[in-house]
């Protein structure tokens, strides 16, 4: 492997320290020096076997995705520029409670089809593992860009106690215990839950606070989706804060949204939450995207009693007319608990991409807009596409609100996380922009953040909280996983009509010292790996 002097470069090092002008060598995958302000003192400048002109450009550690849905995404697309063109070198993947390992053959099958419209089916995958080593395993054989990866509650609670809506015996506690123990022991870094989605939502409190013993017994962080971020959003916000208190676990809120009418304004009641648990020493962070919609999927809104039992239940309740008037009443009046308890609003809610190309003309419109065209109820519409695309079909659902998403990005413990879904014609744009997009238009169009604030969230405190030893700062010894960016030019290019818009201004970014983006330009190497959890 070459050696390499970045030379001139604007280095911001990831802690929120000032910027300052510096030659980097990096050599066999890592920083290997710093010299500051070589050329206006006159000292020798270090040599190497290339040089890279920084001149106007800035250094900074790989921005590290705290929130990716790239689970089949990295082993499927091997160049990955979705992400890599971002400058991120990192992703956190196992999101939501939802993912392929564990799993035994049956359990495999159902998440695979319940989760289609996160990752696709899978049919150009081989699934050659079974274990949570396994899988990291697998990624280890060359990857895009670094991985770690979090226990999916909900698939760990699908292997040992089904699909019912149930407590789990004291048995198959113990089993979800030694699932959640053997895939730390292998490597993951947490647990994740997604308690608006089956099945992992079947689970009280009680039973989650035992498993987020086990990961404060191993060093590691609980990452819920909590159970609501609509009605009741605070509440859930403080059950899960409550939850890990009592366990004596860490704690990192996914995509950390206040959304919905009902929360409009409200983040900084969120926020004075957080400020007095962490006040009372809890060990709390979080992860937002710099959008306003959310993305998920359509079958994902439904009630949970609708979805118990699994995607083969939920099909079958969908086809009986009198069923599925309860499910229309729960969406439309109640409030589905899978809609966070707010009756939904079918103008907010867009089609981004079906798995059945035949349903194509409902990609970029609203299920009220579609519903029009087809002279029929809204619910009438998203019966028939729940149906018709096997409940494979992704939605962007426009409920948030920017004061909120300026505020909660502000405070301290704030990281970043895309939470990009890569499927679908239209995908929401924060899978190829979030990073581009916090550094574009919250750094240099609107200063919500200064350049150093926001790449320490990007970069040296999600680091800090995935317990990296040797990543996520420009630091002499560290990994070298960098980003090259121009500060003056550096934007999302995804919108919402064009979201695989690749962005502008970032043409360099190394994966352990070697180039994966050059001149711009995704490169062939494969020099990420998985990373495990670093032992207690």
């Amino acid at each position: 492997m070459e050696n390499l002097v970045i030379r001139d470069a604007d280095v911001v090092d990831g802690t929120g320290a000032d910027t300052y002008r510096a030659d980097v060598v990096v050599d066999d995958g890592r920083i290997v020096s710093i010299v500051k302000e070589a050329a206006a003192a006159g000292c020798q400048r270090p040599r190497a076997s290339r040089e890279l002109d920084a001149e106007g450009l800035v250094l900074s550690p790989g921005f590290i995705d705290m929130h990716a849905h790239s689970d089949l995404a990295l082993l499927r697309d091997p160049e990955h520029t979705a992400k890599a063109a971002q400058g991120v070198t990192l992703e956190v993947l196992g999101q939501d409670g939802l993912s392929y390992a564990p799993v035994d053959d049956r359990t495999l099958a159902e998440v695979r089809r319940a989760i289609t419209g996160w990752n696709g089916y899978g049919d150009d995958i081989d699934f050659d593992w079974r274990s949570v080593g396994e899988y990291l395993d697998r990624l280890d054989r060359g990857i895009a860009v670094n991985a770690a990866y979090l226990i999916p509650q909900g698939t760990v609670r699908a292997l040992a106690v089904g699909w019912e809506d149930r407590e789990a015996t004291p048995a198959e506690l113990d089993r979800m215990r030694q699932l959640v123990a053997e895939g730390l022991e292998q490597g993951a870094v947490g647990l994740s839950s997604g308690l608006t989605y089956t099945p992992g939502m079947y689970a009280k409190d009680a039973e989650l606070t035992e498993l987020c013993r086990v990961v404060a017994r191993y060093g590691g962080y609980y990452c819920p989706h909590h159970r609501s971020y609509g009605a009741g959003a605070l509440a859930a916000y403080a059950e899960m804060v409550e939850l890990t208190r009592e366990a004596g676990c860490a704690l990192h809120l996914a995509h950390a949204t206040m959304n919905f009418g009902e929360n409009k304004g409200r983040a900084p009641e969120l926020l004075s939450l957080l400020d007095d648990a962490l006040a009372a020493g809890a060990d709390i962070s979080l992860d937002t995207y710099p959008y306003t919609p959310g993305s998920t999927t359509l079958v994902a809104l439904l009630p949970s009693w609708a979805s118990e039992g699994g995607p083969q239940e939920i099909l079958r309740r969908l086809t009986d007319d009198t069923t599925a008037e309860r499910i229309r009443h729960d969406l439309e009046v109640t409030g589905a608990d899978g809609c966070h308890g707010v009756p939904v609003e079918w103008d907010t809610i867009e089609i981004s991409g079906v798995t059945d190309p035949t349903l194509g003309d409902f990609v970029g419109r609203t299920i009220r807009q579609s519903a029009q065209l087809r002279g029929e109820t809204p619910w009438a519409t998203a019966r028939h596409l729940l149906l018709a695309d096997r409940l494979g079909s992704t939605i962007l659902q426009h409920v948030g609100h920017e004061e909120n998403v300026r505020a909660i990005m502000r405070h301290r413990v704030h990281t970043g996380g895309s939470d990009g879904i890569l499927q679908g014609t239209k995908p929401h744009p924060r899978a190829y922009g979030t990073f581009p997009h916090y550094l574009g238009r919250y750094v240099r169009e609107l200063g919500v953040l200064s350049l150093e604030e926001c790449v320490a969230h990007l970069t040296g405190r999600p680091a800090a909280r995935l317990r990296l030893p040797d990543r996520g700062l420009v630091r002499e010894g560290y990994r070298a996983d960098l980003v090259l960016f121009d500060p003056a030019t550096v934007a999302a290019g995804s919108t919402y009509d064009a979201p695989r818009t690749l962005p502008t201004g970032i043409p360099y970014v190394l994966v352990d010292g070697r180039f994966v983006v050059e001149d711009g330009r995704r490169t062939d190497v494969l020099a990420g790996r998985a990373v495990r959890r670093t032992p207690l």
